[in-house]
């Protein structure tokens, strides 16, 4: 009987695989916003209005103990695309593309990170299942994806270039609310007074610090009145009632001694998810979800099991698990130009923190965040040594190797309770709970960064190189394989007519090549090149 089960489920599973998807399929789209908090009326944060998230918050289900895996962008966005531990990934560090600040870390200026060989962007499940995968525009995955991820992935990307009836999975992304928008927006005009500003305990109260907080909220605002263009665009193609709309940011807010930090404010996030047929519309749900969480919860939604490499958990869907995690975990790694490990877990009130360089200080001389106007004035005002209370806490010369916070009872965790001995067993507790995760999960952090590609790269100076496919073409059907463990194989077929295809298809099985027509192949695995290309 459990043979003949475990047959069935195994048939299940292959079969959930097929690349056509019933006409009844729900598309899936994302609105996807950067470095906020849950500053928004639906969520308590009535500083500025925000209607159109609001709505969808009243017509939808309202999370409220989402978390991020880091503070930053790039490593989030990289557990984020894969279902993993940034960590797990080698993905930790801030960044690892573009600049890597190689005149002060020796290291290249850009390279991806190479997770292990089976993992994908979790799009690539969507498109084996039929869906028409777009995003516009950001990726930030700490990786080159490649082109099999996504059907379209640039500024004109968008589910409207889709098969009639197809469905689809798109993200939409908005930069207004991004760090830097505080100060390249400083002169525009705001949407809220700087006097009404709340100013929270770890700023000093100036006219700075007011202005930047008040444009940064203005710049919440006008992120609102995108949302609700994209609610009316898909209403006006007749797709409201058929697509299952996800809001979410990347982490928290872009503004000084939150951005980049391990406490709550850091990574605490709003996701609001609206059903079209207003399932549990207004209501509120304590489940504690990581970031990691999003990817096997949308392929869960597109009847898609959780691949086995994943750690994240599907919340939604047909493969959701009916608990949450009991902890989550984030991890902070070099940011820029200046290193520092920190690894933090929370059980959704008490947070766990432990330093592994406590000598050095918390605060990160990070140039980048020096063109916002409060945080230059927060530097002048250290320097000048006019910083005090908690305002000056950020700058102390080393910190501690443990942090515990209650974070109910103490939300912006300034009360470290680690020498409390009435936090004794939960101090314990949790510095079990990391040492465990810690022990069961790869953390590439613990590998210096430029012995971590020279493994990634046998050595040489340059990433390995995926293997050309080869392709067999017999009686009419060509079937592809490549050498190399983890590679995804994409193919084109090129008609008689010589008409060229838009996008590269993901190899599954044998297929069937029209008489005459030719066929191209290529294959990649994640932080290898791309492999020469193969012909018939």
């Amino acid at each position: 009987m459990l043979r003949l089960l475990t047959l069935l489920l195994s048939l299940v599973f292959l079969l959930g695989f097929r690349s056509e998807r019933p006409a009844t399929a729900l598309n899936i789209l994302w609105l996807s916003v950067e470095d906020m908090s849950p500053h928004l009326g639906c969520y308590g944060d009535f500083t500025v209005p925000t209607p159109n998230i609001d709505r969808l918050a009243n017509e939808g289900i309202r999370h409220t103990k989402v978390y991020c895996t880091a503070g930053v962008c790039a490593p989030s966005r990289n557990a984020i695309i894969t279902g993993r531990w940034q960590t797990s990934n080698g993905g930790h560090n801030m960044r690892t593309l573009f600049d890597t600040y190689p005149q002060k870390t020796q290291l290249p200026k850009s390279y991806s990170s190479v997770p292990p060989a089976e993992v994908r962007a979790f799009p690539e499940y969507l498109r084996l299942k039929g869906y028409y995968c777009t995003n516009n525009e950001k990726t930030d995955y700490q990786f080159e994806h490649s082109p099999l991820a996504w059907d379209e992935s640039n500024s004109k990307a968008h589910y409207q270039n889709r098969k009639p009836k197809q469905p689809f999975f798109a993200i939409f992304n908005h930069l207004g609310t991004h760090e830097s928008q505080v100060w390249v927006k400083k002169n525009k005009p705001l949407r809220v007074d700087p006097a009404k500003i709340k100013v929270p305990p770890y700023y000093p109260d100036n006219a700075l610090t007011r202005q930047d907080m008040a444009r940064f909220f203005t710049n919440i605002s006008e992120m609102d009145d995108w949302v609700g263009e994209k609610i009316a665009e898909l209403a006006k193609n007749g797709l409201l009632d058929n697509t299952i709309i996800f809001f979410w940011s990347d982490h928290g807010d872009g503004l000084p001694y939150v951005k980049r930090e391990l406490y709550d404010r850091g990574l605490q996030v709003p996701l609001i998810v609206r059903f079209p047929d207003k399932r549990q519309a207004g209501t509120s749900n304590e489940r504690l979800i990581s970031m990691i969480d999003l990817a096997p919860t949308v392929l869960s939604l597109a009847n898609i099991s959780t691949p086995k490499h994943m750690y994240g958990k599907a919340f939604l869907g047909q493969y959701a698990t009916p608990k949450g995690h009991d902890y989550i975990f984030a991890a902070r790694d070099r940011m820029d130009s200046e290193y520092d490990r920190v690894r933090a877990l929370s059980d959704g009130r008490y947070k766990y923190i432990y330093n592994f360089e406590p000598q050095k200080p918390a605060y990160q001389d990070i140039q980048f965040r020096l063109q916002q106007p409060m945080m230059a004035e927060i530097i002048r005002l250290r320097d000048a040594g006019l910083l005090q209370g908690e305002a000056a806490r950020w700058f102390a010369s080393n910190k501690p190797q443990e942090e515990l916070y209650d974070t109910q009872n103490d939300p912006y965790e300034f009360e470290n309770l680690v020498a409390d001995p009435k936090h004794k067993k939960v101090l314990a507790h949790l510095r079990k709970v990391m040492q465990d995760w810690q022990k069961n999960v790869p953390d590439y952090g613990a590998t210096p960064e430029k012995e971590l590609i020279k493994q990634w790269w046998n050595g040489k100076n340059e990433p390995p190189v995926t293997a050309k496919p080869s392709l067999n073409l017999q009686n009419g059907r060509a079937s592809l394989h490549c050498e190399t463990p983890g590679a995804s194989i994409g193919y084109k077929v090129y008609p008689v007519d010589g008409s060229a295809p838009e996008r590269w298809e993901i190899y599954q099985a044998p297929f069937e090549v029209p008489r005459r027509a030719k066929v191209l192949a290529r294959a990649w695995r994640i932080g290898y090149t791309g492999s020469a290309v193969a012909t018939d």
